[in-house]
């Protein structure tokens, strides 16, 4: 193990400790002679900093949202492929598709051949649907931020639904048929014995796509370009670190992204560790 320890500390622990230093730092390559280190100001920047609070709450925003939605999603389409059908293996590769391709390539498709106002699939649907006169609307325009959380519910719904679904396989049967010798309606099963069941699993599926989706950066850069009021803290770290070249800030965002991803993550390794405890029990 201990090449393997050896090689994980130089990728990741190494790199991080001296983002952490550069954070406490006074460093911008406009002004290289004025260097300095042991400020706090970065951090009081990050957290007084208009564009960069605002970047704050469309991170939070976003990832909430995308993570409440395709949860509930995920647990629908997971429902449905849970029940025996005809090319039931087909569809749930079909399910899976969205969630292993590219992100660049899903947002530049999502971009250019569905939300374009000239050309695009929603105007032409509309089109087709209502006529000549029908509204065409211009959703990266007006509405970006839901235009971004569109894709990345798409991408991430087969995620939440995979998980959903091998809790779904896992359920004790006996439960269920005991359940239905009792009187217990569709509803009454779902409610009191599919949720409890599935509360593990929706919590572990929330809480890893609560990791990923606060640290997307390509669909935001690709759709956007962090304009019309849609950066988020990866697109403020590509920001202030390769355009305004503040090292400082960029490290001091950097650092607050890395802790509060650890957090989240040590309560989704909890779950998980729960979830194995059950199983084995």
């Amino acid at each position: 193990m201990l090449p393997a320890l050896i090689f994980v500390i130089l990728v990741t622990q190494i790199p991080f400790a001296i983002t952490i230093v550069i954070s406490f730092m006074k460093w911008n390559a406009a002004y290289p002679d004025d260097i300095s280190f042991g400020t706090l100001q970065n951090y009081i920047t990050v957290f007084t900093d208009a564009d960069l609070l605002r970047a704050v709450f469309v991170t939070v925003g976003l990832t909430v949202s995308v993570v409440l939605v395709s949860a509930v999603l995920g647990l629908a389409i997971a429902l449905l492929l849970d029940r025996k059908f005809i090319g039931r293996g087909f569809v749930r590769t079909l399910m899976i598709t969205p969630f292993l391709i590219v992100p660049v390539a899903a947002a530049l498709l999502f971009k250019h051949a569905i939300f374009n106002p000239s050309y695009g699939l929603v105007n032409g649907l509309l089109t087709t649907v209502f006529g000549e006169n029908a509204p065409q609307p211009d959703l990266m325009s007006t509405y970006p931020l839901l235009g971004i959380g569109i894709v990345l519910v798409w991408q991430w719904t087969p995620f939440m639904m995979l998980i959903m679904l091998a809790g779904l396989q896992s359920r004790p049967m006996d439960v269920y048929e005991a359940a239905l010798v009792d009187g217990a309606g569709p509803g009454q099963t779902f409610r009191f014995i599919t949720l409890p069941h599935l509360r593990r699993y929706i919590e572990l599926a929330a809480l890893l796509g609560t990791i990923y989706i606060v640290q997307n950066f390509d669909t935001v850069f690709t759709m956007t370009s962090g304009g019309l009021g849609t950066a988020n803290l990866p697109y403020v770290i590509y920001q202030e670190f390769f355009v305004a070249q503040d090292y400082g800030v960029a490290s001091a965002v950097g650092v607050i992204v890395v802790i509060a991803s650890l957090v989240i993550a040590t309560f989704a390794l909890r779950t998980a560790s729960t979830l194995l405890k059950e199983e084995n029990s």
